[in-house]
C-alpha cells in the first residue's frame, strides 16, 4: 500500500489473533487471558514469522489501563479510600518490603548487586492493576469491602512505584548503576529536593482533582448529556479519562493509571457516573485484551528451558511470598479470612510498574538483561494462574473452616465487634431492619432510616465503619453476612426486612437463603449493578431488586419505608 498502517496492522493483528487463541483457551477450560497472552508470544520478536509493532502495541495498552482504573474510579469514592486506610497504607508498605527483601536476598544469591536485588525485589511486589480489576469485575467485588482494600492497596503500591521511579536516576550511581544518562539533570539534585518536588507534584495535582475536579467533570458530564446525544457522552467520557491520565503524567510526574483513577474518583461524583462506566465498557474490555498481548509480545520463552530453577524462584516470590505477607497482614488487621484470602489472590501477580522498573533498571544499569526476561516469566506465568487462584477462594475458605481450631485461630470469634453489645435494648433487635453493607449506597440508605427513627442493625466487613456506628450508638455487627453466625447476631430472625446493599451475586443468593430459614416471613430487599443478575434475582427469588447507585440508594430507601408503614397500619388495625 503507498501509506504505512503500522496502527492498524498492530491492532488488527493482536485482536484477531487474540480472539483465536481466547477461545482455544476457553475449550480447553483455561481462562481466556491465557490465550491472550500466548496470542502476544506469537506476535513478538522471539517467536518466527509475523512480529508487530511491539511499541505501538505497548501504547495501546496503556490506554487500556488508563480506561481500566477510571472505570473503578467512577464507583470509587474518596470516603471508600478513608475507610480502609488503617489496612491499606502500613499493609501496602509492609508486603512491599517484604517482598522486595526476598528479592534482594535471592538476587544476592544469584552474584547479582544490591542495586539488581532492589530493582528486582520492587517489581515483583507490585500487582498488575489491569488484572485486579478484570478478576474484581468478574467476581463482582469491586463494590465490596474486599474490593475496596484491594483498590486501595493497588492506589497505595502505584503511589509508592511513582516516588521509586522518580527517586531510582538520582541513587544510581550509589547503587552501583549508570549515575548519568536517564538519570540526567536529576542527578544532580538533592535527594530531598527531589523527593520534595515529587511529593509536591503529586499533593497539587490531588488538590486540583478534588477541589477544581469535582465540580467541573460532572458538570461537564451534565451539559454534554443534555444533547441527547450518546455519541458525545461517550466521547466525553474517553476524553476525560485519557485527557486527565495524559495530563498528571506530563504536567505533574504521576502514572498514567493513577491520573485516571482519580479522574474517575471526580466524574464519580455526578448522577452520571453508572452510565459513564458503562458506555465505557466495550472500550475498556477491548483495550485490556491489547494490554495481555502486549505482555506477552515482551517474553522469551528460551528462558523457561535454559533458566526453569530461577523461574521457579521468581514464581514462588510472586505466588507464594506477596500472598502470604498480604493473608497474614489483613488477619493482623483483624478482617476476616474471606478479606484475608481475596487480597492475597489480587497480590499474586505483578504486571505493569513491574516491566516499567524493570525497564528502567537496564538503562540505569542496575539490572541484568536475564533479570529483566526472569521478571516477564513470573508475570506471565502468574497472570496465567491468577483466575485460578480467585476460583480457589471459596474452596480454601471451606477448607480451612472445617478445621475449626485453625479457622477459630484465624478468624477471632472473640472479637468484639463480630458480636451485638449486650446494651442493645430488645425492642431495638424486634422489627428491625437488617442492613448488609454500609458502601455509598448502604450509608444512604441507613441514615436515612435512622433519621425517620427506623431501628436498623448494620452488618459489614468493614472494621472502621462498624467501630464509627457503635460510637453514634448505632447497631452493628463485624463481619460476612453470608454466614450464619453474624445474620444470628443481628437478629435477623426478629427482623421484619434485610437490605442487601452490596452488589455481589454469589454471597447475595447465600444471605438469603440463610435469612428466609432463621426468618421465612422475611422481606428483602437487593441492589444490583446488572440488568442480567437483576432479571435472574427477580425470577429465582421473591426478592424486591434495584438498579443503578444514586438513585438506587433513594428508590430502596423510599420502598423500605412505604412497606414498614403498610405494616405498621396493619397492626394498628388488629
Amino acid at each position: 500500500m503507498p501509506h504505512s498502517v503500522t496502527l492498524i496492522t498492530t491492532v488488527a493483528s493482536c485482536l484477531g489473533l487474540a480472539l483465536i487463541m481466547g477461545i482455544i483457551a476457553v475449550r480447553v477450560k483455561l481462562p481466556a487471558l491465557v490465550g491472550y497472552l500466548i496470542a502476544g508470544i506469537i506476535l513478538g520478536p522471539a517467536t518466527p514469522g509475523f512480529v508487530a509493532d511491539v511499541e505501538l502495541a505497548h501504547q495501546l495498552a496503556e490506554i487500556g489501563v488508563m480506561l481500566l482504573m477510571f472505570g473503578i474510579g467512577l464507583h470509587f469514592s474518596f470516603e471508600d479510600l478513608l475507610t480502609v486506610r488503617r489496612v491499606v497504607l502500613p499493609g501496602a508498605v509492609i508486603q512491599i518490603g517484604f517482598a522486595t527483601a526476598l528479592g534482594i536476598t535471592v538476587a544476592l544469591l544469584w552474584g547479582w548487586s544490591l542495586g539488581a536485588g532492589i530493582v528486582f525485589g520492587l517489581a515483583l511486589s507490585v500487582a498488575s492493576t489491569v488484572v485486579v480489576l478484570r478478576e474484581l469485575e468478574r467476581h463482582g467485588l469491586q463494590q465490596s469491602v474486599n474490593g475496596h482494600i484491594a483498590i486501595g492497596w493497588l492506589v497505595v503500591q502505584d503511589l509508592a512505584m511513582v516516588l521509586v521511579l522518580v527517586l531510582l536516576p538520582p541513587l544510581s550511581g550509589w547503587l552501583g548503576g549508570n549515575a548519568g544518562g536517564v538519570a540526567g539533570a536529576a542527578g544532580d539534585r538533592s535527594i530531598y529536593i527531589t523527593l520534595a518536588i515529587t511529593l509536591g507534584q503529586v499533593a497539587v495535582f490531588a488538590a486540583l482533582m478534588f477541589v477544581v475536579g469535582r465540580r467541573l467533570f460532572p458538570w461537564l458530564l451534565w451539559q454534554v448529556a443534555r444533547t441527547g446525544s450518546r455519541e458525545l457522552f461517550t466521547l466525553c467520557v474517553i476524553a476525560v479519562a485519557v485527557g486527565i491520565a495524559y495530563g498528571s503524567a506530563a504536567l505533574f510526574g504521576v502514572s498514567f493509571a493513577l491520573g485516571a483513577f482519580f479522574a474517575g474518583m471526580v466524574m464519580g461524583e455526578s448522577e452520571l457516573s453508572h452510565r459513564a462506566a458503562e458506555q465505557s465498557l466495550p472500550l475498556r474490555d477491548a483495550f485490556s485484551v491489547l494490554f495481555f498481548v502486549s505482555v506477552g509480545m515482551l517474553f522469551d520463552p528460551r528462558i523457561l528451558i535454559h533458566q526453569p530453577l530461577d523461574v521457579f524462584t521468581v514464581l514462588a516470590i510472586i505466588v507464594l511470598g506477596n500472598p502470604l505477607a498480604a493473608f497474614l497482614i489483613v488477619l493482623a488487621f483483624r478482617y476476616p479470612l474471606n478479606s484475608a484470602l481475596t487480597i492475597a489472590a489480587s497480590l499474586a501477580q505483578v504486571g505493569e510498574f513491574s516491566f516499567i522498573l524493570a525497564g528502567l533498571g537496564l538503562a540505569l544499569g542496575l539490572l541484568p538483561q536475564n533479570g529483566q526476561q526472569l521478571i516477564l516469566a513470573g508475570s506471565i506465568i502468574s497472570i496465567a494462574l491468577n483466575p485460578l487462584l480467585f476460583r480457589a477462594i471459596e474452596p480454601a475458605q471451606e477448607w480451612i473452616r472445617k478445621r475449626s481450631s485453625f479457622a477459630r485461630a484465624l478468624e477471632r470469634p472473640d472479637d468484639q465487634l463480630a458480636v451485638l453489645p449486650m446494651t442493645v435494648d430488645l425492642e431495638r433487635l424486634t422489627g428491625q431492619v437488617v442492613l448488609i453493607g454500609y458502601g455509598r449506597v448502604g450509608k444512604r440508605i441507613g441514615e436515612a432510616l435512622i433519621a425517620r427513627g427506623v431501628s436498623v442493625v448494620v452488618a459489614d466487613e468493614n472494621r472502621e465503619v462498624i467501630d464509627g456506628l457503635r460510637k453514634r450508638d448505632v447497631a452493628a455487627v463485624f463481619g460476612d453476612a453470608s454466614e450464619a453466625a453474624v445474620l444470628i447476631q443481628a437478629h435477623i430472625a426478629r427482623a421484619s426486612m434485610m437490605i442487601i446493599a452490596i452488589p455481589d451475586a454469589f454471597h447475595v443468593r447465600r444471605m438469603m437463603e440463610i435469612a428466609h430459614a432463621l426468618n421465612p416471613e422475611i422481606q428483602i430487599v437487593v441492589r444490583t449493578h446488572s440488568e442480567e443478575e437483576a432479571l435472574l434475582l427477580r425470577k429465582e427469588t421473591p426478592a424486591t431488586v434495584f438498579m443503578g447507585e444514586h438513585e438506587l440508594a433513594l428508590g430502596m430507601t423510599r420502598h423500605v419505608i412505604e412497606r414498614l408503614a403498610a405494616k405498621t397500619k396493619v397492626h394498628d388495625v388488629d
